[in-house]
């Protein structure tokens, strides 16, 4: 089972090499201006490999956002994007977050609720 890492501040080729595997696309956010700004952010290594990551983004107060949540594929169906999910839960809960968002597909809707969150009506704007 992976190792959990708080705040690993992944080298970005690391980080884009999941990034791209996981997604199935060349390019990733440029981490190196995100992850500073985040509340927290949690790595997963097995055998020192990056091979899952979750961000928590915040508000600066009291609401945190679960993003960019990502498993490599060759790793899947392991537990560990849900372990990665508790654990950020915990994280911004230590932090003070009072509220944790999560935005996902229809198709992730049953790991959302088995990681303890609920459907909410909320508004949505795609800005680009």
């Amino acid at each position: 089972m992976p190792d959990l890492r708080i705040d690993p501040f992944p080298p970005p080729a690391e980080l884009t090499s999941l990034w791209s595997a996981a997604w199935n696309m060349p390019e990733a956010p440029d981490f190196s201006r995100i992850l500073p700004r985040s509340l927290a952010h949690i790595g997963a290594y097995h055998d020192d490999r990056l091979v899952g990551f979750v961000n928590v983004a915040w508000d600066g107060g009291i609401h945190a956002f679960i993003l960019d949540t990502c498993v490599h594929p060759g790793m899947r169906r392991q537990g560990i994007a849900t372990r990665l999910v508790r654990e950020a839960t915990t994280i911004a809960r230590e932090r003070g977050a009072e509220w944790l968002h999560v935005d996902f597909e229809p198709h992730l809707a049953s790991f959302y609720r088995n990681c303890e969150f609920r459907p909410t009506e909320a508004g949505l704007i795609k800005l680009a």
